[in-house]
């Protein structure tokens, strides 16, 4: 009789994992969810705990943050005529916020990546997206931006386009600008205060008018 009782105890447990297993199964195929993503219908609810968590854990750099925090406060991308790195108006526009924005964070640096369309040979391409991207760092320094934060200028030619196409395309001509790091001697990055750096309260304030900043497009 007590071997009876164990083996039904046992058969019980054993039903009760499965159901269990079953169950939480075919919520997550039923919804297509993990369980507790109800929780979050806005797409908000846990994202300052998973950031959290994140930073901790190693998973997500100051640097990344700040970055996502400027991607969604300016304009990052710049267009530009077909074989020319010249600045147009909406260009300059989209600079001065730049500028406002870094700005505000002296203790962070910031790259300036070029690119063009497939039009024309990759190193001809290469030549020209340099001098876009020139073209921008140098309006930003005429903004009052120091060239040393200004940590590079890279040159990706027509190696990343935005659209596939061999043909003229204007989504591809631009630069990108994106935050580097940090300033190494800096004392707030020396004493590890990044959260004071990248939660600082963002003030677009005025920009001083500015040149083209770049010269044009420059002779190859």
């Amino acid at each position: 009789m007590t071997h009876q009782r164990h083996s039904r105890r046992a058969v019980l447990a054993t039903l009760g994992s499965t159901l269990a297993l079953t169950a939480c199964g075919s919520l997550t195929v039923e919804t297509g969810r993990p369980l507790g993503a109800h929780l979050d219908q806005n797409g908000t609810f846990g994202q300052p705990t998973r950031n959290n968590i994140g930073v901790h854990n190693g998973d997500i750099r100051w640097a990344e943050i700040l970055g996502e925090r400027f991607a969604n406060t300016v304009p990052t991308t710049i267009n530009f005529a077909f074989n020319s790195s010249e600045l147009d108006a909406v260009a300059r526009n989209i600079l001065n916020q730049q500028a406002a924005f870094i700005r505000n964070f002296p203790e962070v640096r910031f790259s300036v990546y070029g690119h063009t369309d497939a039009v024309g040979s990759n190193s001809y391409n290469q030549r020209l997206g340099r001098r876009r991207a020139r073209a921008a760092v140098n309006y930003l320094v005429s903004q009052g931006i120091s060239r040393s934060r200004l940590q590079a200028l890279v040159s990706l030619g027509e190696s990343q386009p935005i659209v596939a196409t061999d043909g003229e395309e204007r989504r591809n001509r631009r630069t990108v600008t994106e935050v580097t790091g940090f300033l190494e001697n800096d004392p707030l990055v020396l004493d590890g205060r990044y959260a004071e750096i990248i939660y600082r309260t963002y003030r677009s304030g005025s920009v001083s008018a500015g040149g083209s900043g770049g010269g044009g497009a420059a002779a190859e």
